[in-house]
């Protein structure tokens, strides 16, 4: 589970300022650190098929953030590609 402290290191790391957690590449960023922490639950736990069905709809929103991104700011679509270690 995402903690306050994790996010706003995310928004930090990613985001132009302190408060901000809506632009595109912090919402990938902390749609991210959630897939990567629900896979390691669906690891340890492979019936819970509740959280596969939130695990599937958060990997299509990324796609769809990181497809936005890719067709309005590529510069800002490779660097969030690359920091994150995702596939073009």
């Amino acid at each position: 589970m995402l903690t306050q402290r994790k996010k706003k290191t995310l928004v930090k790391e990613h985001g132009g300022h302190d408060t901000d957690t809506g632009s595109t590449p912090v919402q990938i960023a902390l749609l991210t650190k959630q897939i990567e922490e629900l896979t390691g639950h669906l690891k340890k736990h492979p019936k819970d098929n509740h959280s596969r069905r939130g695990l599937l709809l958060m990997v299509g929103k990324r796609r769809r953030l990181l497809a936005y991104l890719a067709k309005n700011d590529v510069k800002e679509y490779n660097g969030i590609v690359k920091k994150l270690g995702l596939k073009k």
